[in-house]
């Protein structure tokens, strides 16, 4: 079929799929061989990590695993001007990192903001002026169905396809455990959702039910496909054995310094201990020279692409509670002690994970040797803790997915 553009797609309908409304399983489904190669675009925003990885997690599977399909992952923020990506994506990380309770107002606000307001009108005048390029990537590498890991381009492809701009089918996959009501859009052929809570909440919110799956939050298939503890635990120098702590972004939240880890130490003789720096170059520093001290103990990463690996090696990850993050740990099957959340989703996504009683919580340093002291001395806690992780994780997000989406271009073709 000869391919020209957005308008050639005008005789294609959306078929939204009234097989299931909810997938539970981590099983792969069957997915209809197709007769010519199809293209899916995802769309990440970059306004924190976690979106672009759910977006790198299917284009991943999707390359490792599917020859008659090619997937484009495009992060939007790299096609606006830039005085909106400072607005948007700046804004945010500024608000989130100096003035939570800020976005946290923000986050509810917007969240029960009327239809029609001046302020939404504004939002999507500014947003539709600045985000013209999505459309010319679109018309370049015309594709067969378009995912969404963000609410932004959500609202925008949606309001194009009522406006009878784009015709392809486009989805929309919920990268944490609360739902806000800027992913919920007429204009949308289905919702792909972490749980069965989400699934009620589109559903009572008036989205179809037939149109909504439970997969899970893609992550990257390391997560999926990881090798024993034993293997990584020689590869990092250490005992297998032995609990190990990970600490996953050393400057958020809690100030995690020197003073910290040492204390930490103290908790337990044979005690193992993994920070993850990040981008902190200073807290590295001081971190690398402290582990001179506790050789075959501390473990001093900054940024790296090696997470899952580090994982492997953990009994207990302590992490900010974003969407991507926990999700991955819950795919490895491992306890969280979640630290500092930012008011908004993170605040939502923490109770969540309480509630499942896979993660426990610290908002002080206080608190986080406290409850790490009970945990450590109570393994049954921390091994039904993990059992819980290893039933809420779904490995498979990203699989089933993909598979919704062929299906539904096996469908629309027949």
């Amino acid at each position: 079929m000869q391919r020209t553009g957005i308008v050639a797609l005008a005789g294609k309908n959306p078929v939204i799929p009234t097989r299931l409304r909810i997938d539970t399983a981590n099983s792969l489904r069957t997915v209809c061989p197709l007769s010519d190669k199809k293209r899916i675009l995802v769309l990440s925003v970059s306004a924190g990590s976690g979106h672009v990885r759910a977006a790198e997690g299917i284009a991943a599977y999707a390359k490792d695993n599917f020859s008659d399909l090619s997937v484009r992952h495009r992060d939007l923020m790299q096609l606006v001007p830039t005085y909106f990506r400072k607005i948007y994506t700046d804004l945010y990380l500024k608000l989130a990192a100096g003035l939570p309770e800020a976005w946290g107002w923000l986050y509810r606000k917007t969240d029960h903001e009327p239809t029609g307001s001046v302020t939404e009108r504004c939002r999507r005048m500014l947003q539709r002026i600045s985000t013209k390029k999505i459309f010319q990537e679109i018309t370049a590498y015309e594709p067969d169905a378009i995912v969404c890991t963000h609410f932004l381009p959500a609202e925008l492809l949606a309001t194009a396809v009522l406006e009878n701009r784009i015709h392809c089918p486009v989805w929309v996959t919920v990268t944490d455990f609360d739902l806000h009501q800027m992913w919920v859009h007429e204009g949308i052929t289905g919702y792909f959702v972490a749980n069965e809570e989400l699934a009620f909440r589109l559903e009572s919110s008036g989205v179809d039910p037939a149109t909504i799956v439970v997969t899970g939050i893609p992550v990257m298939p390391e997560f999926v496909n990881h090798t024993d503890r034993r293997e990584y635990a020689a590869k990092y120098g250490l005992n297998p054995s032995h609990k190990t702590l990970l600490i996953m972004g050393g400057g958020a939240g809690l100030g995690i310094s020197c003073k910290l880890v040492k204390l930490l130490f103290s908790l337990q003789s044979h005690l193992q201990i993994i920070v993850m720096a990040g981008k902190n170059q200073s807290l590295l520093a001081r971190l690398q020279n402290l582990s001179l001290f506790f050789p075959g103990q501390l473990v001093v990463v900054g940024f790296t692409d090696k997470v899952p690996e580090l994982m492997a090696c953990a009994d207990l990850v302590i992490t900010k509670p974003g969407g991507l993050s926990t999700s991955e740990c819950l795919v490895m099957g491992i306890p969280m002690l979640l630290i500092n959340p930012i008011p908004g989703q993170e605040e939502r996504n923490a109770s969540y994970l309480l509630q499942e009683g896979v993660a426990q919580r610290a908002d002080d340093a206080a608190t986080l040797i406290y409850r790490l002291r009970l945990l450590l001395a109570n393994p049954e806690k921390l091994s039904h803790m993990k059992t819980q992780a290893q039933r809420l994780g779904k490995p498979n997000a990203a699989a089933n997915l993909l598979h919704h989406v062929i299906n539904n271009l096996v469908s629309g073709r027949t």
